[in-house]
């Protein structure tokens, strides 16, 4: 590969050779990184939204209320936003890490006193299909528990079919290891393998049914759907009834989640032997989706839950301005 201008002798001053020699390799390797990207931005993919609305009903696990998600086209860049369509003067929450506050065991967001709540399933049923931008019109603040899954969300969305918009993502390159956690769980994300996302995850329930799982998975819708999509939520036994002795998830049954006694899932059977660490990974993709852009990067985790997740995508957003919740 030549150089654009002529390089000419110089009189006097004349470079060392072994320098002069450097100063080539670094052209041109300055030259091949250059192509290389540029090639790399001409491939990004165009935005995505739906064709038209679709929505899906049903019942919150720790309400108990009935709720409809309804999901609507929206423009390119306007990414994923929650409408509480419920309350007399409808509130617009933005898909933000800077709208996530704290909770147990689920992701939830607010602006001022309105919430939506339980939404990793939404997010990450949007997440894993590569839908960008969408308006998430909802009538109350739990999101639908369904069965445990995201496979209701997909299945809605793919009935209505996903279409490009005029304008290439902008996702956020990882370019250096961004680690969050401590010894006992931890999550991290380094530059990526592929033009995308890519999750290795290591569950770890020590001694007993759950056990210890692992997962590894370039995310794609194909493999999303394939591998992710259906997966459930899951907790121990004991976990259940202490939450039903506080008065939560009393509208969930052993028919929805993975309850697990000593000998495994109770009035339930698994669709993959692994199933809890699928689970785990079907809401890291949700949980990173708080981003605010697509995230193109190798994603490791040990035992890492909504939290770390959420700590992590607040660290990888800084690379953009986020919406102010307030």
């Amino acid at each position: 590969m030549g150089l654009p201008w002529p390089i000419r002798p110089v009189a006097r001053g004349r470079c060392p050779r072994g320098l002069a020699n450097w100063l080539w390799v670094a052209l041109f390797v300055h030259g091949v990184v250059a192509g290389f990207l540029m090639h790399q931005a001409s491939r990004l993919r165009l935005q995505r939204t739906l064709k038209k609305p679709v929505s899906v009903t049903g019942v919150g696990y720790w309400s108990g209320l009935e709720n409809r998600v309804e999901f609507k086209p929206a423009a390119a860049g306007a990414g994923v936003v929650f409408v509480r369509a419920d309350l007399p003067d409808p509130v617009t929450i933005p898909v933000s890490v800077n709208c996530r506050i704290e909770a147990s065991s689920r992701t939830n967001l607010s602006v001022g006193s309105a919430r939506v709540e339980m939404v990793e399933h939404v997010l990450s049923a949007l997440a894993g299909l590569d839908v960008d931008c969408c308006l998430v019109r909802v009538y109350g603040e739990e999101m639908p528990g369904l069965d445990g899954s995201s496979r209701a969300f997909v299945e809605a969305i793919d009935a209505v079919g996903i279409e490009d918009l005029g304008a290439a993502i902008d996702p956020i390159v990882v370019d250096s290891v961004v680690r969050v956690g401590d010894d006992t769980s931890w999550i991290e994300a380094s530059p990526p393998k592929f033009a995308g996302l890519s999750i290795d995850y290591e569950l770890d329930y020590g001694d007993g049914p759950i056990g210890r799982q692992m997962l590894s998975l370039r995310v794609t819708p194909e493999a999303y759907r394939r591998g992710l999509a259906a997966a459930r939520t899951f907790l121990p036994a004991a976990d259940a009834e202490r939450l039903r002795a506080q008065g939560r998830g009393l509208a969930a049954t052993t028919d929805d989640l993975l309850i697990f006694g000593p000998d495994g899932p109770i009035g339930n059977t698994l669709r993959w032997p692994d199933e809890c660490v699928r689970h785990k990974v079907l809401d890291l993709v949700g949980d990173l989706k708080l981003a605010g852009r697509p995230i193109h990067a190798h994603i490791r985790a040990y035992r890492s839950g909504h939290r770390l997740n959420g700590a992590l995508a607040a660290r990888l957003a800084t690379a953009r301005l986020q919406p102010v919740c307030s």
